[in-house]
């Protein structure tokens, strides 16, 4: 964990633009760096990039670099920097020992904002066992810490050195820690079964941090989760139903958003809660249009998902902010099935994302054309409450129905007429 004063730390960012990328690229990570570093109580005094064909392999930037960033830092009055990518323990004990400062990199921001975010013991499990991850590839001996332990009588022999001891406990913390998230897998795996026994499609909204997510799935379903202009406001998933125009119930879960560079300690902590997305029928990708960065950021989403494996499913792109627009904005999203544009702050919108929802739905199901004997009225009620009804016409021989049903409640509704 990063501990702050109340009176801000004040930091250095540090960026490397590497051959196959523009500078004007690490400029705008670095901008999102400095969102971060906010995020998590630090205040930005100053940045320094430097253009390279690789990291340093010892100290991130070379040494004429090294130079500028203690200039800096003294001119700044600066306690520490945060370098834009992650960094080795090698980098990272070289860079303090050449600064003396505090060296962090955008790795350690983020699980610290995560560690601060999350509220469920889920959340904490996760965050733990990534902040643990992160720590095991980092434990080097210094000083003291290979010292071997106590001293005198009784004490003698091979003893243990402290590195050691730490790893010991650190290995022992994760393991403890992946059969308690592995109970919880089961959990959310029977809660995920229960919800497929009730054959309610599943939505899930996905994006980049702060695009909207969570004050989506307020405005449309009430839910009341924290929502705020801030990244990474909500981690933890919420699950909310919603009926829609048709008849038919929905179900719309929130899940974590998505960064560039995000640790990949994350990703595998957050798996169990990031999978949400691959067994939903619809994915809702919602973007912030009124970023300049909103095609990096698609890009971005996309690139996760296809890590976590969810691909082939239907996507509608919401292009979100609308409110925040001054002026149109031409925004395309190619791997999109439907693309509409909203405001999920005022509603704007919603009656073209709603209709969007219930097309891709449709597409997934069977049409149906039956006449129903009257004795057949509970039939009927799992058509309504499971497909889309589109004509319900009462006549002298029984109710025809014309509607679109899940291909796996066919069997269940089949007419006696049928027979």
């Amino acid at each position: 964990m990063i501990e702050y004063n109340e009176k801000k730390e004040k930091v250095i960012l540090v960026g490397v633009a590497l051959g196959n990328k523009s500078e004007e690229d690490t400029l705008s990570s670095l901008d999102e760096l400095e969102e971060l570093a906010k995020t998590a109580g630090a205040e930005s005094v100053g940045r320094i990039i430097q253009i390279r064909d690789q990291f340093h392999p010892q100290t991130y930037v070379g040494k004429g670099k090294l130079e500028e960033i203690k200039d800096l830092l003294f001119e700044q009055e600066a306690t520490g920097i945060i370098c834009d990518d992650e960094l080795s323990p090698v980098q990272t004990r070289n860079l303090e020992e050449a600064l003396d400062v505090k060296v962090l990199d955008r790795t350690l921001v983020i699980l610290d904002i995560f560690a601060a975010r999350a509220s469920t013991s889920e959340g904490k499990i996760q965050v733990e066992l990534a902040q643990l991850k992160y720590a095991q590839t980092r434990l080097t001996g210094r000083g003291t810490s290979m010292s071997r332990l106590g001293g005198g009588i009784g004490t003698r022999g091979p003893g243990e050195k402290k590195l050691e001891q730490d790893r010991r406990l650190i290995k022992s913390r994760i393991a403890l820690l992946n059969r308690e998230l592995k109970d919880v897998k089961r959990h959310r795996e029977v809660t995920r079964e229960n919800r497929s026994k009730k054959q309610l499609p599943v939505i899930a909204i996905v994006g980049y941090t702060n695009a909207g997510k969570s004050t989506l799935l307020n405005s449309l379903t009430d839910a009341k989760i924290y929502a705020e202009d801030q990244l990474f406001a909500t981690l933890d998933p919420t699950t909310r139903s919603l009926q829609l125009e048709s008849g038919q119930e929905v179900l719309l879960t929130d899940t974590v958003g998505f960064i560039r560079k995000l640790p990949h300690h994350l990703i595998e902590a957050f798996k169990s809660t990031l999978e949400e997305a691959k067994y939903a029928q619809v994915i809702l990708h919602v973007v912030d249009a009124s970023s300049e960065e909103a095609d990096v950021q698609m890009y971005t989403v996309y690139e996760t998902l296809a890590e976590l494996g969810v691909t082939g499913k239907p996507v509608i792109t919401a292009f979100n902010k609308q409110d925040l627009l001054t002026e149109k904005v031409n925004l395309r999203d190619f791997k999109a099935d439907l693309r509409v544009e909203i405001s999920a702050k005022s509603g704007w919108g919603f009656t073209e994302l709603l209709a969007a929802i219930e097309t891709v739905l449709r597409e997934q199901k069977q049409y149906i054309e039956t006449l129903y004997g009257f004795h057949e009225a509970g039939k009927i009620a799992l058509i309504r409450k499971y497909g889309e009804v589109v004509l319900e016409e009462y006549t002298a021989d029984g109710i025809l129905i014309k509607a679109y049903i899940p291909g796996n409640l066919v069997g269940k509704v089949k007419s006696e007429s049928e027979d």
